[in-house]
C-alpha cells in the first residue's frame, strides 16, 4: 500500500498510538510542504511520544513557513508538560535559527528544573549564534551538569565573542578529557594569542584525541 497524505491523515486521526506515531514517521516520505501542514494535529496529541516524534521533524519541515512555526514552536516551549517536547522544541528552534525566540528561550531556561530542557536550549542558543546568549551560557559554565558545561563550551565558540576566553581557560585542566577536547575547538573558533596558548598546551594532553585534535587546530 502506497503512502499518500491522505492515508497519513488516516493514521495521524487514529485512536491506536501505533497507528499515529507510524503517520508522524511517514511524512518524510511526502512532500515537505503538505506534511507541514499535516504535522500540525499530531503536534498537538495527547500522548507525548507523538507529540515529541512531531516536534522534532520541526527541525527541518519548519522552513515551510518559518512564521508558523516560530509560534508552534513556542508554544511547545512554553506550555507543553512534557521536558522531552520542550526540549525538542529548543532544538528546532536552534536549527531553524529563530533568533527572535531567544527571550522565549532564556526565560524558559531560567525557570525550568529540567536539565534535559536546559541542555537543548544551551545547545540551540549556540547553534542560533546569538549575541545576547553570551551571558546564558555564562551561567551554563557553572552548572553541577556536566554536559550542560560541555555544550556550553561549545556553544560560547560558535558565538565568537572573545569575551569567553578566560571564562573557559579553567577547562583546560578538567578532569573529563572530552570536555577539554570540546575546549580546544571552542578556542580554535575563538582564536588569538590567548586561545593558541591553551591550545599549544592541550597538544600536550596525555589523552591522545586531546592532543590531535589541539594539534589539528594549531595547524589551521
Amino acid at each position: 500500500m502506497s503512502v499518500t497524505p491522505d492515508s497519513i491523515q488516516v493514521l495521524l486521526k487514529s485512536e491506536n498510538l501505533g497507528d499515529r506515531l507510524r503517520g508522524v514517521n511517514q511524512l518524510r516520505q511526502i512532500e515537505p510542504a503538505i506534511a507541514f501542514e499535516l504535522i500540525q494535529h499530531p503536534i498537538k496529541d495527547q500522548d507525548t511520544r507523538v507529540r515529541y516524534a512531531a516536534v522534532s521533524q520541526m527541525s527541518s519541515l519548519g522552513q515551510q513557513n518559518l512564521a508558523s512555526s516560530q509560534e508552534i514552536l513556542r508554544d511547545c516551549l512554553q506550555n507543553d508538560p512534557e521536558p522531552d517536547v520542550q526540549a525538542a522544541a529548543a532544538d528546532a528552534l536552534g536549527a531553524l535559527k529563530l533568533t527572535q525566540t531567544f527571550d522565549d528561550l532564556q526565560q524558559v531556561y531560567q525557570n525550568t528544573p529540567e536539565w534535559l530542557v536546559k541542555l537543548s536550549i544551551v545547545a540551540a542558543v549556540g547553534e542560533m549564534g546569538e549575541p545576547r546568549a553570551f551571558y546564558l551560557l555564562e551561567d551554563a559554565l557553572k552548572s553541577d551538569n556536566e554536559l550542560i558545561q560541555t555544550i556550553a563550551i561549545s556553544a560560547l565558540g560558535e558565538l565568537g565573542n572573545l569575551e569567553a576566553i578566560p571564562l573557559l581557560i579553567p577547562f583546560a585542566s578538567h578532569s573529563d578529557w572530552q570536555m577539554r577536547y570540546r575546549l580546544v575547538q571552542a578556542l580554535s573558533r575563538l582564536g588569538g594569542p590567548e586561545a593558541q596558548k591553551i591550545i599549544a598546551e592541550l597538544a600536550m594532553d596525555q589523552v591522545e584525541q586531546v592532543a590531535q585534535e589541539a594539534k589539528m587546530a594549531q595547524s589551521i
